[in-house]
């Protein structure tokens, strides 16, 4: 949610951040602004509401705005409406009106995050004086910068300082102060913040696509840490204003990977990637053995996680939001069968408050995306405090997740722009089938661990196989998008298919959709049912295909449309269902690799047909990283 940018270097700024906030657009947001500083003269600070292209309309491209050092923002509304009061930057000084144009401020800032006890702060500010123009929690922040800055005169750094002990919440801080015109300085807790450097210039975002044009040489600021940004260098601080050193980080994809690559959006995209990330991800763990017959194993020594320990764990809980919690709960049902191990699929939202305690030798794995998920990142924080062991499955190296877990395992999904996921949520479905498999090597509860890795190895070549017949499903995607609810039903895996295929329709077409046990149809969910509802079943459990059959049948005799998924040659559908979407066969602990694609294709092609912005769909945003 929300994206910052920043710029100082030896080019006009402007140009840069309308370029760096447009590849954050997936982000979400409903205002944008930018501030510029051109030496000793005042900022000059343009907003709009709406879209980028607004801003970019006020600004002449960036042309009409001349200084090479500046900041953006897309603003995500939290704390009042979307206005242009509201959008950010926001400054300083007592203004009247907006806080755009010509600003005569000391301190000029934006901000990504929520500031708990703005209320508070903010009273305190407006008995020093203080007066506000917006409704919004980041302006008391740029004012207590700035009653910090004056009243001890420590500098930028240590006004700062004094300012993050004092508020509660999240923040991803970056200001210029009236007196530092040529240097940028930033802060950060909980909300993602990344510094990018070359030889003359220093860049900084919320995300990696922002710069990844200009370098692909970035740090990861921790929590609680300041920064200070100058052309081409940056200086770290941690709370007590001492320089620390930071390790640079070299992102090993570039900027093609973040562009579309001649498809109309990167969902779609991003779904033909998923053979190739599935396979990398997969490749990445998976070993041959020095030995004779050239048995493969699952690695995990990248992660950190011993066999012992693999067999010391009494029971696991994976904790996560959304589609990484989609991909949890398919993976319980493998985990718990190979690994002979009780799984607990939790909310990441609900885990974090909860009273309960799990076993002290209990495995936490934690999945999320972006590795800065807030209720997630939150959950970590509870597990470790409670002692627990954590395991992160997350695809940004260096986010926040991955830092703190004890354990890490990426996803080599490369980066994801569309803000439905697709390839990070099949390559997390492949770590936790590889976690599994690994688990059930090491209690020796699994017979045969390589006749599945080998299963496993086939997924990619199959995945792009069933890409190849997507124009039936684009057919029927056209005939259905005017439909008003869907319904999915499974069960075991089939169940936790249909959770994420349901979350993908809604998500992008705005049809309502609800995915349920298909046992749990006569419980109350039947009499839903209408003339011509659209009911997906899915069937790739053999010994769950004829009762799921029936119950989608019972939907049919009271009006329904059904469309079924199933693997190739294994069962006759077509006679039962109206439309019979075929994938094809591996082994059935797997086959939601498969049987999701469809349905992703399916959300896809009706989104499309009914015109709406498949990528940015509305008050959605990539990554939660407030509650």
């Amino acid at each position: 949610m929300c994206g910052i940018v920043g710029y100082i270097g030896d080019q006009q700024a402007c140009p840069i951040l309308l370029e760096g906030l447009k590849k954050l657009e997936y982000r979400g947001y409903d205002s944008a602004g930018v501030a510029v500083r051109n030496g000793a003269q005042p900022a000059i600070v343009v907003k709009s509401t709406g879209k980028i292209k607004n801003l970019i309309d006020k600004t002449g491209d960036g042309s009409d705005l001349t200084g090479n050092c500046g900041i953006g923002h897309t603003r995500w509304a939290t704390h009042g409406a979307p206005s242009t009061n509201n959008a950010h930057p926001h400054v300083s000084g007592n203004c009247t009106g907006s806080g755009s144009g010509v600003v005569e401020s000391d301190v000029v800032g934006v901000h990504n995050g929520i500031i708990e006890n703005f209320h508070e702060l903010k009273t305190k500010m407006e008995r020093h004086g203080y007066r506000f123009y917006s409704e919004t929690d980041t302006e008391v922040l740029i004012k207590l910068v700035d009653y910090y800055y004056k009243k001890y005169q420590g500098g930028p750094i240590d006004a700062l300082a004094k300012t993050i002990v004092r508020v509660r919440g999240s923040y991803a801080l970056a200001v210029m102060f009236k007196e530092y015109p040529d240097k940028i300085f930033v802060a950060r807790k909980d909300s993602p913040m990344i510094i990018g450097v070359n030889e003359k210039e220093a860049f900084l975002s919320s995300d990696v696509p922002a710069i990844l044009n200009h370098t692909r040489n970035v740090y990861y600021i921790g929590n609680m840490e300041m920064a200070e940004l100058s052309a081409g260098n940056v200086i770290f601080y941690n709370l007590d204003g001492d320089q620390i050193e930071k390790e640079i980080t070299t992102i090993d994809w570039d900027a093609e990977a973040a562009q579309k690559g001649g498809f109309e959006h990167f969902m779609m995209k991003e779904i033909h990637e998923q053979p190739g990330a599935v396979a990398q991800t997969l490749h990445k763990y998976i070993h041959t053995k020095e030995t004779p017959d050239g048995e493969r194993e699952v690695s995990l020594t990248e992660t950190g996680l011993t066999d012992e320990e693999l067999r010391s764990f009494s029971c696991i809980y994976i904790v996560a939001c959304g589609s990484a919690w989609h991909a949890g709960m398919e993976a319980r049902y493998v985990l718990e069968e190979f690994a002979q191990i009780r799984v607990h699929v939790e909310l990441a939202s609900e885990f974090r408050y909860s009273k309960s305690n799990p076993d002290k030798d209990a495995l936490i794995i934690l999945i999320s995306q972006s590795g800065e998920t807030a209720d997630s990142l939150a959950a970590l924080r509870r597990a470790k405090e409670l002692g627990l062991t954590t395991l992160a499955i997350v695809n940004v190296v260096g986010s926040s997740i991955a830092r703190e877990a004890d354990h890490v395992m990426y996803t080599l999904a490369g980066p994801e722009i569309s803000v439905a996921t697709t390839k990070a949520y099949s390559c997390q479905l492949a770590c936790m089938f590889l976690i599994a498999t690994a688990m059930g090597a090491a209690r020796e509860t699994l017979s045969d661990p390589g006749q599945y890795l080998e299963e496993l190895l086939a997924l990619p070549d199959k995945i792009g196989k069933v890409l190849e017949n997507q124009e039936r499903i684009q057919w029927f995607a056209t005939k259905y998008a005017g439909a008003r609810d869907v319904f999915f039903i499974g069960r075991g895996i089939d169940y936790a298919i249909c959770l994420e295929g349901s979350l993908k329709m809604k998500e992008i077409s705005y049809i309502h959709s609800e995915a349920y046990a298909a046992g749990e149809l006569k419980h109350g969910t039947i009499s839903l049912i209408e003339d011509k509802t659209l009911v997906i079943g899915s069937l790739t459990q053999s010994d769950l295909y004829e009762k799921t059959l029936s119950n989608m049948l019972e939907c049919k005799s009271r009006g329904a449309y059904l469309m079924g998924i199933t693997s190739y040659g294994k069962y006759d559908v077509e006679d039962s269902v109206n439309f019979t979407v075929y994938v094809p066969r591996t082994d059935e602990h797997f086959i939601g690799s498969l049987a999701i694609i469809p349905l992703q294709l399916l959300a896809y092609y009706i989104s499309v047909a009914k015109g709406l912005d498949v990528d940015k769909p509305r008050n959605l945003a990539k990554s939660v990283t407030v509650e």
